[in-house]
């Protein structure tokens, strides 16, 4: 597994600023947590879709690949620090059921 943790820098009011992906040894994700400018998270597996989150429709590039565009700040995390994010977005979606 691969995990991944990307800024993007926008001026989207609606699209997310940080998103965090688990990926398979092909590189497509299985799961995806979406942060957004004003804190709310949407995430994402192979059986749902929370926020408007949804997984890739395609496997991630390389890092390096996605470093060329500027407005991307990729980097691998632990897999600790991803389950921490999602565990917080699946809890902030609970409280709010």
């Amino acid at each position: 597994m691969t995990y991944l943790k990307c800024s993007w820098n926008h001026s989207f009011p609606d699209a997310p600023i940080t998103l965090y992906s688990e990926l398979d040894d092909q590189r497509w994700e299985l799961r995806k947590v979406e942060v957004f400018r004003d804190g709310t998270m949407g995430y994402a597996d192979r059986s749902k879709e929370v926020g408007g989150s949804m997984l890739g429709l395609e496997p991630v590039p390389a890092l390096a690949e996605i470093a060329t565009d500027l407005q991307f700040q990729p980097v691998e995390i632990s897999s600790v620090e991803f389950e921490s994010v999602w565990n917080a977005a699946a809890a902030a979606h609970a409280s709010q059921e």
